[in-house]
């Protein structure tokens, strides 16, 4: 026990470090079991012993952990500190770390506001809705709000026909079509016109690649163009296109002798 208890001189034992640098022992035998923090001797009964220099260490590694470093950039970095310019490369790396997580936080931020505004839209709790909002959102689709208007079971065959990669692409070459569409209508091209009736062969195409053979969603596609209490400039927009598309459609079906929601209701 004597030799135990004589630490030699310059030496602390772990709970002398604890106490000198106000962490616990736990921390530090945490931190031996890691390999971040070795004993640079050991008394004759065995127990652990540290200098002054390895005070410094223990500085740099709890320093690198209140910065953000996980356990293993912090071994990864012990052993290249040894210049000023070791350490600025290091907070270079940090910093540009901690810019994304910001990022990161932000977007998640601007994300829940956005579903707060949708939740105080929608007329009932539905947390399957408000799942796909987040997804989403996340997806950076900037038309997560037409979600709501859909109904479960459209939502399911969006699920089931499109990822994240088919779904975004499909919305983008239908907003470009919708462009197209109200240039037209601006333009006052009548429904019945070639450069009209180009178009509304796109529409009715995007339309079919939509439903994937589904006639009964055709009706259900009806009813969401109607767009009730249009919200957003989008929405607006997009009923100004279906306005236009209606009698176009008419003069496109008429001309192929066809009529899908006559299929739709048998």
């Amino acid at each position: 026990m004597t030799n135990d208890r004589a630490i030699p001189q310059g030496y602390m034992t772990v709970g002398e470090v604890a106490k000198k640098m106000g962490v616990t022992v736990r921390t530090l035998q945490y931190y031996h079991r890691e390999g971040l923090f070795e004993p640079s001797a050991k008394s004759q009964g065995g127990r652990r012993l540290y200098t002054d220099k390895d005070l410094i260490k223990l500085h740099q590694i709890l320093s690198l952990k209140s910065l953000g470093f996980s356990l293993e950039d912090i071994r990864e970095r012990l052993t290249s500190l040894d210049t000023p310019e070791d350490v600025a490369n290091a907070l270079t790396e940090q910093a540009e770390d901690l810019r994304r997580k910001i990022q990161g936080l932000s977007e998640s931020l601007q994300a829940i506001e956005h579903l707060k505004g949708e939740v105080l839209r929608m007329q009932s709790v539905d947390f399957k809705k408000y799942a796909d909002i987040i997804v989403n959102l996340q997806m950076k689709n900037e038309f997560y709000f037409l979600i709501k208007r859909f109904d479960e079971e459209t939502i399911n065959h969006i699920r089931s026909h499109f990822d994240k990669e088919s779904g975004l692409s499909f919305i983008g070459r239908f907003q470009d079509l919708c462009g197209k569409i109200l240039e037209l209508q601006k333009a006052q091209f009548p429904p019945e016109s070639d450069e009209c009736q180009q178009l509304t062969k796109e529409y009715w195409s995007m339309i079919q690649e939509f439903t994937k053979g589904d006639v009964s969603l055709l009706s259900k596609l009806v009813e969401f163009g109607k767009l009730k209490g249009a919200e957003n400039e989008w929405e607006k927009n997009q009923l100004l296109v279906n306005q236009y598309m209606e009698p176009a459609l008419d003069v496109y079906f008429s001309r192929l002798g066809i009529n899908p929601f006559e299929e739709d209701s048998l």
